[in-house]
């Protein structure tokens, strides 16, 4: 759902007014999409060893103690602001988990975006295919799971990040623009030009856009 900025005034005053527990209520409110942007950053050697709701707990007690500086400058919007702290406390985990092997990423390429941890042209290959989830699927999606990794890395890291924060995070046209710092036309623009680049990149290959 956009935000919309009478809504977060709304919080900002329930929070300067000493009701806590609306940040309680906001993150609970933001909690699926907060997971899936999580889901989609995390770097996947953690998989099976850090759990989403772990991150999202920890993240949650950043926002809590963080609070009373986003009330003094509360720039952002809400699910914005949370994201951002969502997204740091992922940065802490991979450096906690992965150290100095961060930068070993093999054949991933990172999507542009910092501070938060970057998604790859792998982790959204494998959404995209998530379908396709059979065993008997198993070769085909392997496969293709490249075919569309090498499309996702022959386009600008810029849009393939939009694509990631339109498509899989979901986030709305203004939201996109605010987290890239670029105009919301320019975010619009780069979303619709990206899926045609990766339609017409997949087209060309073997299997076409089947499956996607």
């Amino acid at each position: 759902m956009p935000n919309d900025p009478s809504d977060t005034l709304h919080l900002v005053e329930r929070l300067r007014g000493g009701d806590r527990q609306a940040l309680t209520d906001r993150f609970q409110r933001y909690r699926d999409r907060l997971r899936r942007m999580v889901e989609l950053r995390m770097d996947a050697r953690l998989q099976g060893r850090v759990d989403a709701s772990d991150v999202l707990q920890d993240a949650f007690l950043d926002a809590a103690a963080r609070l009373d500086g986003y009330l003094q400058d509360a720039e952002l919007p809400a699910f914005l602001w949370l994201r951002l702290v969502v997204g740091e406390r992922l940065a802490i985990c991979h450096r906690r988990h992965l150290g100095a092997k961060m930068r070993d990423a093999g054949q991933e390429v990172s999507l542009y975006r910092d501070p938060l941890p970057q998604a790859t042209s792998a982790a959204l290959a494998s959404m995209l295919l998530g379908r396709l989830t059979s065993p008997s699927d198993a070769a085909v999606r392997a496969e293709r799971g490249l075919q569309v990794q090498e499309a996702l890395n022959a386009l600008d890291p810029l849009d393939r990040e939009v694509v990631a924060l339109r498509h899989f995070e979901q986030l709305s046209r203004a939201e996109t623009a605010q987290v890239l710092g670029i105009r919301e036309p320019a975010a619009a623009k780069r979303y619709i030009r990206a899926l045609q680049r990766l339609k017409a990149i997949l087209a060309a290959r073997p299997g076409g856009a089947e499956g996607l």
